[in-house]
């Protein structure tokens, strides 16, 4: 290590401090005047008194205070006691409410429960009278009648049971096995009961797989039947399809044909809209000719009307037809006369058109009744014949 120098103090030389003289000090003005000191004397007494009053109006102030303060602490002990017997009601009431609510869910849950068992219970009861009545019944041909869905909701009973959640099928399950599982009860019961309930359990054994193989039989019978339907039903829809003028395949699909607006043999482009097309189809070329000829007639009526009129020479002497005793005629009588017999025989025009357009209406509405009654009896006559040859 190196040394480092250390530093050297510097002397610092007193110096004597020069003292600063004070200036004399002067008598105050009226020092020894006993009027000054008398009026020193007021004005301390006086003040005192102002402070005593102050003191006194601050410590009146302060206890008035001290009481409000006192009676505020006693009222908000007071809120606090009323707050906390209000809450205490409240928490009961809602503990009450909620063991209410509780007890309301626990009661709908178990009457739902016995609303299932029993209908579960009504539903066993007409399955065992449905295979009693099968039984009981002589077996007959195909049965061709299909049971329409149960359309109250909307829904069949297929889409109902998909829509039922894991829960609701397994308590279903549960009560459905209560119900069909009975106990066997056989406390007490001694080697030759035991033997008999055995031989009852068995039977009950032998009688649900019977049961399950007419079953099974009787829905590939039922399969069977239902794809016979739906062929004669495609066959039913071909017949139709040709009969309108369609495709064979036309009506067997999901969804019904398009209309068609227009000849499939049509080799122009069409540049009108789909709902052009639409109208013209529904009836619209009626109402399209219908408006032609109303123009024309308007246009013919505008003629007619607006043609110069040339009048008749006077008739100089007696006019012809005249009676005696009737007046003359005057002069535009004639003309006014002329025209209101045109208007008479354009409304007689009018009304022979409209008596032909609806005789021509109700010809066309007899036709297409005809033609509806004779595929009526054309379909009624294939079905005969369809029965007939089931027959044999």
């Amino acid at each position: 290590m190196r040394n480092t120098p250390v530093p050297r103090r510097r002397r610092l030389s007193r110096r004597p401090e020069r003292r600063r003289k004070k200036p004399p000090q002067t008598p105050a003005e009226g020092e020894g005047d006993p009027e000054f000191i008398k009026r020193q004397d007021q004005k301390r007494s006086d003040l005192d008194e102002q402070l005593k009053e102050y003191i006194s109006e601050w410590r009146k102030q302060r206890a008035k205070e001290e009481d409000e303060l006192k009676k505020l602490k006693e009222k908000q002990a007071k809120r606090k006691i009323s707050r906390a017997e209000e809450e205490q009601k409240m928490a009961q009431r809602k503990k009450e409410e909620e063991e209410r609510r509780v007890r309301e869910v626990e009661e709908k849950k178990q009457r739902e429960i016995e609303e299932k068992r029993m209908r579960l219970e009504e539903a066993e009861k007409k399955r065992q009278a449905m295979l009693q009545a099968m039984k009981d019944k002589d077996k007959k041909g195909p049965n061709f009648t299909i049971a329409k869905k149960d359309t109250g909701l909307g829904l069949s009973s297929a889409a109902m049971e998909r829509n039922k959640t894991k829960e609701q099928l397994e308590e279903e399950k549960k009560i459905s096995l209560s119900f069909r599982i009975k106990p066997l009860a056989i406390e007490g019961f001694g080697e030759q009961k035991l033997r008999e309930k055995a031989q009852e359990l068995w039977e009950l054994i032998v009688k649900l797989e019977t049961e399950k193989y007419d079953l099974e039989e009787r829905q590939k019978r039922q399969d069977y039947d239902l794809k016979e339907l739906k062929e004669r039903q495609k066959q039913q829809l071909r017949h139709k399809a040709l009969k309108k003028g369609l495709d064979p395949e036309a009506l067997t699909g999901k969804y019904p044909p398009k209309i068609q607006v227009a000849s499939k043999y049509e080799r122009r482009v069409d540049t009108r809209s789909y709902d052009d097309k639409k109208k013209l189809f529904e009836g619209g070329w009626d109402e399209i000719s219908k408006d032609v000829n109303e123009k024309i007639w308007n246009e013919k009526k505008e003629q007619y009307t607006g043609r110069q009129k040339s009048k008749l020479p006077k008739w100089f002497g007696e006019r012809p037809g005249k009676k005696a005793g009737e007046p003359e005629t005057p002069e535009g009588e004639e003309d006014a006369k002329a025209d209101e017999d045109i208007v008479e025989d354009e409304d007689e025009v009018e009304e022979e058109v409209v008596e032909e357009e609806d005789e021509e209406a109700e010809e066309d509405e007899e036709e297409e009744e005809e033609e509806e009654e004779e595929e009526e009896e054309e379909e009624e006559e294939e079905e005969e014949e369809e029965e007939e040859e089931e027959e044999e």
